[in-house]
Order: structure tokens, then C-alpha cells, then sequence
């Protein structure tokens, strides 16, 4: 062999070493889980994807039984059937970041093998921007509920979902006279959707700043899912990028996923998630 080659081939191994060595650690995503909860707001519970103003578990995008939203729970049924009957919705509609650890106990105590978290758009649709939860704050309720998760279920894994955008909401939304009504007189994400047809600049940048802190905490959820370790994957902000439509909102209060909402979800989280 010659000297250059040699050389050439000490490099590579070197090089494999080095990367080998400083390379994060993420484990194979291993056999489909028997058991899955899910963890979150309204989103999660399906509010108005079936009712009235109503919870409507069936059609959440994590453990919903209905076909045409082909849940996380329905795509690992296919591969692994013994899930079946092991699925549990632990999300509370009003829900907030502060909420997690409690419901982290919950899946603790249901033994289940994965668990998926959608959280954060409570904290930054409020009343006003001054009300939103602070990017520390978020965090600390990440972290004690993710400290629960490893401390209570070590070999569960688990999928953090990002927040969606809520500008793309008041986006889409904006020039549709319903929803305009509806975010008024419910008084719907008013950080995000107060005086909706304002062009005024301190109306944009009030948009902007809120869709900033949506952004900082999805950082925060890629940084604490790292931090957990290999059982924990982000979906690296593939939601929070999904350009959703008008159609897939909710005509009842034109903030919440209706079933096809769910549906994408369902399908853009998973495809993002650990590959069963």
C-alpha cells in the first residue's frame, strides 16, 4: 500500500473514532409497544372533532379507535394487535405545559410502553400576549413531567410532538368571516387572533411575537427530548411546519383539528416518530 493511501486510511478510521465517539446515542426504535398513552390538551382529547363543544377521545390522533383518523394506536395495531385494548387518553382539554407531571404519573400508573406529548398551544393562546407561560417555566413543567416518565416507565418511549403554528391559523382563517365571529365571541387565542384583520404594525409584531414563543418552546421540546436520552424522539418540528387548511379546522369554533385535522396529525406525527 502506498503512503498516501495509508495515510488516506488512517484518516478514515480516525475519522470514525472521533464521529463514533462524539455522535449522539439514539437506540432502534425496537418491536411495536403493546400499550400507548397519550399525553396533552384539547388537541389530544379531539375536542370538537365529533360534537358540539366535546371531547371526543375517539378521534384523537394519538389513541383514537376511528379509522378515517388512523391514530398512532390503529397504525401499531396493524403490527402488533395485542395493543389493542391498551390505549389511554390522558390529555385534559384547557390543559397547559404545568398539567404534564400529573399526567406523567397517570401513564406511570397505566404501564404502557409509549407515550406521545402534545403540549403548549394553551401557554401561548391566552387572553393576551402579556398572559403567555414563559419559555423557563414551559421547561421546568417539561422537565419534571419527562423526569417522571424515566424515573416510572425506563423503557417506554416517547414522542414529542411540536406545537403547531398558530400564525398559520390566523393565516388561514383571517379573510373567513366565521371564524373571525367565532375567535371574537369565544374570545379564542386572543395573543394570536385579536383584531384578526389589522395590518396595524404593533398588531403584527404582537403576531410574531407569539409565533416566537411557540418556536422557543419547541426548542425546548427538542432540548429536553436530547436531554432524556434514546428512548425520547422530537418530531423535529414537522407538525409545527405542516401548512394546515382552513378545511381541517373545526367550523365550530375554527381553532380546534376536526377529524381530518386529526387525521394529518395523526399521520405527520408518526411519520415523524420512531418508524413501527
Amino acid at each position: 500500500m502506498s503512503l498516501a493511501r495509508r495515510g488516506l486510511t488512517v484518516l478514515a478510521a480516525t475519522l470514525v473514532v472521533l464521529l463514533g465517539a462524539t455522535a449522539p446515542a439514539y437506540a432502534a426504535a425496537g418491536p411495536p409497544p403493546g400499550s400507548i398513552a397519550s399525553m396533552g390538551d384539547s388537541i389530544t382529547r379531539g375536542f370538537n372533532a365529533c360534537g358540539w363543544f366535546a371531547d371526543c377521545p375517539s378521534r384523537s390522533f394519538s389513541t383514537g379507535s376511528t379509522a378515517s383518523v388512523n391514530s398512532h394506536f390503529l397504525r401499531i395495531r396493524t403490527v402488533n394487535p395485542a395493543i389493542d385494548g391498551h390505549s389511554y387518553n390522558d390529555g385534559k382539554s384547557g390543559a397547559k405545559a404545568a398539567d404534564m407531571p400529573g399526567q406523567a404519573q397517570t401513564a406511570v400508573s397505566q404501564r404502557v410502553a409509549y407515550v406521545t406529548i402534545l403540549i403548549g398551544a394553551n401557554d401561548a393562546c391566552t387572553s393576551s400576549e402579556s398572559t403567555m407561560t414563559s419559555v423557563a417555566a414551559f421547561r421546568a413543567s417539561l422537565d419534571a413531567a419527562l423526569g417522571t416518565l424515566k424515573a416510572g416507565l425506563p423503557d417506554a418511549k416517547v414522542l414529542l410532538i411540536s406545537v403547531p403554528d398558530l400564525k398559520r391559523l390566523w393565516q388561514v382563517g383571517k379573510d373567513t368571516s366565521g371564524a373571525r365571529t367565532a375567535w371574537g365571541l369565544f374570545g379564542i387565542c386572543q395573543s394570536m387572533l385579536a383584531n384578526p384583520t389589522s395590518t396595524a404594525s404593533a398588531d403584527a409584531a404582537r403576531r410574531d411575537r407569539v409565533r416566537q414563543r411557540v418556536a422557543d418552546f419547541n426548542g425546548q421540546l427538542a432540548s429536553a427530548c436530547a436531554a432524556y436520552g434514546a428512548s425520547c424522539k422530537y418530531d423535529g418540528g414537522a407538525v409545527f411546519g405542516y401548512p394546515f387548511q382552513l378545511s381541517q379546522i373545526s367550523t365550530w369554533d375554527y381553532f380546534h383539528p376536526n377529524a381530518s385535522g386529526q387525521a394529518v396529525l395523526a399521520s405527520v406525527s408518526y411519520a415523524a416518530g420512531f418508524g413501527w
